[in-house]
């Protein structure tokens, strides 16, 4: 009988060999680029090309060291740094972009408003987005202003490798081989062909939730104790745990929204006694308990109401991406 699992069954401890570590420590699971490979040669990229990959790590090694196997030379520049983005583009002459989709998105408007440079005179030819949830006609916009190929890899959250393609805004995520990702059903542990299903990869004997959700065809949300903000996984467990043991955190709620090109979160934290809600060192102290949960910048905000019972943290997306973390109430 088929195990089925989520992220929070994998143990670090016991996986082995080339490992992707999540940047809260709490699974590792295998590099595996042999489809990555296949997915550049999917998106148009050949030996002529020059790529430049602008993912967080490891991720972004891992498509630059495949990516330097089917095209002429590549290289990682990570995801931050627009400016940076746009000199080492011309400084490599880059013909291909692999970045997460609102950063195409945030890298395009900041081409127009700050560096007023026309983004056909970087001579890209393809952008291939993967890492996030790409808001409707994304891959339309960016492929009419850059006159370049834009296409869609899903990528596996635990080893950052791509498992489906799409070539374009109409076309559904379509699986690059047999045997590497099915659609299970959010409320049991059974395969689905319709509706709502939860993206599932097969890992020995077991099926693991990723915890992605599909719609239509195309990636559409999330579900679970995991929300996905700037293509990186927030442990609402963890971030839970980090919490409660600060004196004094009654409640929190994580929100979460996309107004610009970018994901934006915020931490919003409610304490049990006034003599906290304008103390710097207890709201220093939230700050670095994030920033030990994860490397995303999650901004902290103190409610001004005090409540002396404690109630359980939030989360709320306002992107309509989470769909909750019971799968068993969606």
């Amino acid at each position: 009988m088929t195990r089925w699992l989520t992220r929070d069954d994998l143990v670090a401890g016991s996986a082995t060999g080339l490992l992707h570590l999540a940047p809260d420590a709490s699974f590792a699971f295998p590099l595996r680029p042999e489809l990555t490979e296949l997915a550049l040669r999917n998106a148009g990229v050949g030996e002529r090309d020059r790529v430049v990959v602008a993912l967080a790590e490891p991720a972004g090694g891992l498509w630059a060291a495949t990516a330097a196997g089917v095209a002429e030379a590549a290289a990682s520049v990570g995801p931050r740094g627009r400016m940076r983005l746009h000199r080492a583009i011309e400084a490599l002459g880059a013909t291909t972009l692999v970045a997460t989709p609102t950063g195409a998105m945030d890298f395009l408007a900041r081409l127009h408003l700050e560096f007023l440079l026309d983004p056909l005179d970087l001579g890209l030819r393809t952008i291939v987005l993967t890492g996030e949830i790409a808001s409707r006609r994304t891959l339309g916009h960016l492929a009419a202003e850059f006159d370049a190929r834009v296409s869609e890899v899903y990528s596996s959250p635990f080893s950052g490798g791509a498992l489906a393609f799409r070539a374009g805004e109409d076309e559904p995520l379509t699986p690059l081989a047999d045997g590497v990702l099915g659609f299970g059903a959010l409320a049991k542990d059974s395969p689905v062909d319709e509706g709502l299903a939860e993206l599932v990869v097969t890992h020995g004997e077991a099926t693991v939730r990723t915890g992605h959700v599909t719609a239509d065809g195309r990636l559409a949300h999330t579900v679970g104790d995991h929300v996905l903000v700037r293509g990186v996984w927030v442990s609402l467990p963890l971030m839970e745990k980090a919490l409660s043991k600060i004196d004094g955190v009654s409640g929190w709620e994580l929100a979460v929204s996309r107004q610009g090109t970018l994901d934006a979160a915020v931490l919003t934290v409610t304490f049990s006694r006034e003599s906290l809600v304008e103390n710097p060192m207890w709201r220093s102290r939230v700050r670095q308990a994030l920033a030990a949960l994860t490397p995303i910048s999650i901004a902290v905000e103190v409610s001004p109401v005090v409540a002396d019972s404690s109630t359980p943290g939030v989360a709320t997306d306002h992107r309509g991406h989470h769909l909750g973390r019971d799968r068993a109430l969606v």
